[in-house]
């Protein structure tokens, strides 16, 4: 009869190796780095499945419609394509940050009624007074929350298609200019404008 090997345990406090504890802690130190507040509000507003049809059947992808803003101002949107659905996501947020700008916010609300035109899509956005919050459907909803707006009128005309209403919004708040930025234009005074 053989002698019982001595087997070495070196269980943790948790019943853990310390290999797979130094593991799970380097995951948990990821989870926390991911779940950390964000700066910028994002919204995907649409994903849509693309099927490409090759010899041996169908081969889908996904496209993802996003916003991105700073909720100060500051708002982009673009468009993330990948084979999966998270790939997509990341890569649409990724873009909409390279492509945000900067737009006017008076009082909450924005300055001037405009309308935003993107192929057939046609986006209209009227200043409203304080408490009125955002009248929008999902798409201009998302982009005005994301640019900080928290009082505005809009109405989608035209085509309701998702991705282009977005593009037509962001069309209408890159005409918007304040009463300041008219004037100096115009080589004026504000009180002159107003």
């Amino acid at each position: 009869m053989q002698p019982a090997r001595q087997v070495s345990n070196s269980k943790g406090e948790h019943g853990l190796s310390t290999e797979h504890r130094s593991r799970r802690e380097q995951r948990g130190e990821r989870r926390e780095r991911e779940s950390a507040p964000a700066d910028h509000i994002e919204h995907v507003v649409k994903i849509y499945r693309v099927a490409k049809v090759v010899k041996g059947g169908r081969r889908f992808s996904f496209t993802a419609v996003v916003v991105v803003g700073d909720g100060k101002g500051r708002v982009g949107a673009a468009l993330g394509k990948a084979l999966e659905v998270p790939d997509a996501i990341r890569k649409g947020i990724e873009k909409a940050k390279k492509t945000m700008f900067q737009v006017p916010i008076v009082s909450t609300t924005i300055p001037h009624e405009v309308l935003g035109r993107t192929g057939a899509a046609t986006v209209l956005l009227k200043p409203a007074s304080l408490g009125t919050g955002i009248v929008a459907g999902g798409p201009v909803r998302a982009v005005m929350e994301a640019a900080g707006y928290q009082n505005v009128l809009t109405k989608c005309l035209g085509s309701n298609n998702a991705t282009n209403v977005v593009w037509a919004a962001l069309d209408g708040l890159r005409q918007l200019k304040t009463a300041e930025t008219f004037a100096e234009m115009r080589g004026l005074e504000v009180a002159q404008i107003l």
